[in-house]
């Protein structure tokens, strides 16, 4: 039974084997499936930034909201996404591994990013899930604020965008000397120290607020 849990720990990326420094991992059979789980970053950044530039010319050309309300939107989209990073990395990326089904599941979506930190072609959520992903998120604000969600979920992608970059620089650079920096050492701590610890990539606000930060 202890073998079996320390198994399921290992897969979901709970367990204290070291990262591997370089390499990938196969998740797929299929070919075409395993191209699908992996991406250049510049893609899915470029795409939700040209998406959001789109929905915020639509909100101020066809909708009655003014300059202020579309700014003050944005603003509090971008900022929802950091508590939604938050509660998406410590939740369902760090899901407990108590059944095998589980543990698969937690290591295809983070688990393999654990164990190779630094492959380059998984540090973002691949377009083609990404693309239903977003859709349904813009579906839901839209159903709970109406036209609002045309200047909110801008906002939210920018939140997104700044995230992907941030954990790229974070694992594909050496430590950056600027304002970086500290992200990368919280980030560090996170996948070489305590996994349970450390989940904000583009920010430790919320780790402050709910106790989970640590040096």
């Amino acid at each position: 039974m202890e073998e079996t849990t320390d198994t399921l720990r290992t897969m979901a990326g709970h367990g204290k084997t070291r990262p591997k420094n370089s390499g990938t991992k196969k998740l797929f059979d299929n070919p075409i499936l395993e191209a699908l789980s992996r991406t250049h970053i510049m893609i899915p950044i470029s795409m939700w930034l040209i998406l959001s530039a789109f929905l915020g010319w639509y909100a101020f050309t066809y909708t009655d909201m003014g300059t202020g309300m579309i700014a003050t939107l944005f603003v509090v989209g971008l900022f929802s996404f950091t508590l939604f990073e938050y509660i998406l990395h410590r939740y369902l990326y760090h899901i407990a591994p108590t059944t095998p089904q589980r543990a698969k599941i937690q290591y295809t979506f983070h688990g393999v990013h654990h164990e190779y930190p630094k492959d380059k072609t998984r540090l973002a959520m691949p377009p083609a899930l990404a693309i239903f992903v977003a859709a349904f998120f813009f579906g839901l604000f839209f159903l709970m604020m109406g036209e609002a969600a045309y200047a909110f979920f801008p906002g939210f992608l920018v939140g997104y965008s700044g995230y992907l970059a941030t954990h790229f620089i974070v694992h594909a650079y050496a430590p950056p000397k600027n304002f970086f920096k500290q992200l990368w050492v919280n980030h560090s701590v996170h996948h070489y120290k305590n996994p349970e610890s450390n989940y904000g990539v583009s920010s430790p606000f919320w780790d402050y607020i709910f106790g989970s930060f640590q040096k």
